[in-house]
């Protein structure tokens, strides 16, 4: 087992985020963002010193193409939230990050007015890692960021290939945001993630748009009615609405609340979190085992000569994994080859 670093105050740390400090927060993500083993033994201590406070806020993911204002609708949203009483944080599930550096850095400057508040916390998701990792971070600072207080939790996705799904398995209300002009746009859309949805929103709902945005969300009404909704007791709503005049973000947010009450009656919300806490275990031990591959350098260099073999055809990649999976069970039965984490 990996010591932690006996530096860390955990008890400190634990007190200042329940209190609200906004530093210790951001201290306990980067915590936990680290990669050195005795910094995750310390934030795997963290967290679960803090359960007790987690788990009572609302969580909402946040998808849609890139120009579909993303970023102004969380603006908007989030400080509609603050002037109704509640505190908001803002997290990013961004695959793309360890290419490009991410987009919400850029994001946070579209944020103006919400990364002002106090209010509010708004965090980029890590420079690095896979999907699953990043995805892995995202869940732990959202719970960091409900011990801290925070009663609304806002994810956002990047909208690309899986992290959509990703961010579904992490929130309680799953919101598309979706540009006006249905038409084409209608055919490209991908089936998986209106199946996804909890609620689909049309933005840019103003001025010349209006028109175009209603009939989109007439489209995208018919075709939610061919498939099968994520809940017997939901059927996502479809709405049009502005970021930049802020007009129906107090209907966009009455329909999260909506949902909740749907949610919690039907006790549909519980078995979700109970099932997305089974999914997020399995989730942690990939990542655990891809680190004991990656950490043993024998196993490493094995590993490489394996991939080598399947790439260049002298092996099948289910030769491969058995390769790969015996080299995993001959490190944890043999104490001396067992990397130290």
């Amino acid at each position: 087992m990996p010591t932690r670093d006996p530096a860390i105050n955990l008890k400190s740390l634990s007190k200042e985020i329940v209190a609200g400090h906004r530093a210790a927060l951001a201290r306990a993500i980067t915590l936990i963002e680290s990669r050195r083993a005795d910094h995750q033994a310390a934030a795997r201590e963290l967290l679960q010193m803090l359960l007790p406070a987690t788990g009572s806020a609302m969580r909402v993911g946040i998808t849609g193409s890139p120009g579909v204002g993303k970023s102004t609708t969380i603006d908007a949203l989030g400080m509609y939230l603050l002037e109704h009483g509640h505190k908001v944080a803002v997290l990013a599930v961004d695959p793309s990050s360890a290419r490009t550096g991410g987009s919400i850095l850029g994001d946070k400057t579209r944020m103006a007015r919400l990364s002002a508040e106090s209010a509010a916390f708004i965090r980029p998701s890590p420079a690095a890692g896979t999907l699953g990792g990043v995805a892995a971070k995202t869940r732990e600072a959202m719970l960091l960021c409900e011990a801290a207080g925070f009663d609304v939790v806002l994810v956002e996705t990047v909208g690309i290939g899986q992290s959509e799904t990703a961010v579904c398995d992490m929130t309680d209300f799953f919101l598309a945001l979706m540009l006006p002009g249905a038409g084409d746009e209608l055919q490209g859309i991908k089936k998986g993630l209106v199946e996804l949805a909890d609620m689909i929103a049309v933005n840019k709902a103003d001025g010349d748009n209006l028109t175009r945005a209603q009939a989109a969300a007439a489209e995208y009404n018919a075709a939610l009615h061919i498939l099968t909704p994520r809940s017997e007791h939901w059927f996502p709503p479809v709405l049009t609405y502005s970021a930049l005049t802020g007009t129906g973000i107090d209907q966009l947010w009455q329909k999260v609340l909506d949902h909740r009450t749907a949610m919690n009656a039907s006790g549909d919300l519980a078995a979700r979190r109970r099932t997305q806490q089974v999914k997020w275990m399995w989730s942690m031990l990939e990542d655990r085992l891809k680190a004991r591959l990656r950490a043993d350098p024998t196993i490493r260099a094995q590993v490489k000569q394996t991939e080598a073999s399947v790439a260049e055809g002298g092996m099948t990649p289910a030769i491969g994994a058995d390769t790969i999976a015996h080299l995993l069970e001959s490190s944890r039965q043999d104490p001396k080859s067992r990397p130290r984490e």
